[in-house]
């Protein structure tokens, strides 16, 4: 039996470093750059870069935890499986379980986004035969998951190359200055670092395929670092050329800043591009989306801190298919009746707690564990907890009263798994 034959009931390893790394960065890139930094720029003004630069690090510290947690356990589910091993169960159950949550909300925002973008009178409908052919794609196989994340990955750096040349070449406006809606303070700067992050959090999707990766302990730790600081690079780019096409005030008022940036900077006729981009953008981090998300049920379910039976591997593709097509039944009935533009905020709020849990579990590794300096995790908790206070109330009310579900689940549940 070869490396990457699967065991009875275990996921196929097929995924190699190149493929961990695209799926990274089609979370990533997808998830916010089209969007992002509008409402960044709003908060931040001139110090958008600023607080792009405070996101990264937090970013950076939740990189390093995960993959060296990663790497100890190169199993599906990511920080669930963290939580669990180093601080309890109840802690990798309520990762776990804001992950989940917060990670549907943002496939339905995505799903969403790809129909306001290609067909905005249809978008419930566009955004429904989205999810559906996703996730048919990924009842295929990771393999082939990867191959076309890695398509869509390549088409919309081809975009963003053309956003940056034009926005250098034909902007004039100053990339540093007020917003236009008064002074700048630190908690402002703090605010558009924790908007911002909600685009640098698809590096968890790596680490959410441990079981699927060729030689775990040596891919993952690449993988994450490669992705996140390539991710870095592009948005910085980005960044750049926006606010020298637009301005911080006129970056802040749009709704759509880099098809408002090449309009600005005298490339109108790349407008339509720019939107074919952003949709495919969105594709690329939905299919991510729903690749991790189903994962995590997967491991959960197998764990019983979900219902028995999420746990099932097709005999044939080795995939988890009854996770993923749950995952995709809940995003297509979210899709279909929530109004999901305040949803960004609800799942940043869930993914920074999922990284304090996985930053904690990291404080608790040994020096023959691969433990990190214990400044890493320490500003990682520290980090995420700040972050996580400066989004918007009724982000941080409805995130505190999910995790509150959580632990009514994990308590309920505590009888079934005694039993196992």
């Amino acid at each position: 039996m070869s490396s990457t034959d699967p065991t009875p009931g275990s996921l196929a390893r097929r995924l190699g470093t190149g493929d961990a790394v695209v799926v990274g960065l089609g979370a990533m890139i997808g998830a916010g750059v089209f969007a992002a930094l509008a409402p960044a720029a709003a908060a931040a003004g001139g110090w958008l870069l600023a607080a792009l630069g405070v996101a990264a690090v937090v970013a950076y510290c939740n990189a390093m935890s995960s993959a060296r947690l990663a790497a100890r356990y190169p199993e599906s589910g990511g920080t669930y499986v963290y939580g669990r091993q180093r601080l309890g169960d109840l802690w990798g159950h309520l990762a776990g379980w804001g992950f989940v949550v917060g990670k549907t909300a943002s496939c339905a925002a995505m799903a969403l986004t790809v129909g306001s973008y290609l067909a905005p009178a249809y978008a419930r409908p566009v955004a429904v035969a989205a999810v559906v052919a996703l996730t048919a794609l990924n009842l295929f196989g990771v393999h082939r998951s990867a191959l076309a994340t890695r398509i869509i990955v390549g088409v919309v750096l081809v975009v963003l190359a053309a956003v940056v040349v034009a926005g250098l070449l034909g902007g004039t406006g100053p990339v540093v200055g007020a917003a236009g809606g008064g002074p700048v303070d630190g908690w402002s700067v703090l605010q558009g670092a924790g908007l911002l992050f909600f685009a640098f959090a698809g590096y968890a999707r790596i680490a959410t395929l441990g079981e699927e990766v060729r030689d775990p302990q040596r891919t993952i730790p690449r993988a994450i670092p490669i992705a996140l600081g390539l991710t870095l690079a592009v948005y910085a780019l980005v960044a750049v050329a926006a606010l020298r096409a637009l301005g911080p005030a006129g970056l802040a008022d749009t709704p759509a800043p880099l098809a408002a940036a090449v309009s600005q900077a005298g490339a109108g006729w790349l407008t339509p591009v720019v939107r074919i981009g952003a949709a495919t953008a969105a594709l690329g981090a939905l299919l991510a989306l729903i690749l991790g998300v189903s994962r995590t049920v997967f491991a959960m379910s197998r764990g019983r801190h979900l219902p028995a039976g999420l746990d099932a591997v097709h005999p044939r593709r080795q995939v988890p298919h009854r996770a993923e097509i749950a995952v995709g039944v809940a995003v297509v009935a979210l899709v279909c009746v929530a109004d999901l533009r305040e949803a960004i905020g609800f799942s940043s709020f869930g993914v920074l707690i999922y990284y304090a849990v996985a930053n904690a579990a990291a404080l608790t590794l040994r020096r023959d564990e691969g433990a990190l300096p214990k400044a890493v995790p320490v500003v990682g908790i520290a980090g995420c907890l700040l972050l996580a206070a400066t989004l918007p109330g009724t982000a941080v009310l409805t995130g505190l009263a999910v995790v509150a579900v959580g632990v009514v689940v994990w308590w309920a549940g505590r009888g079934v798994r005694a039993r196992r």
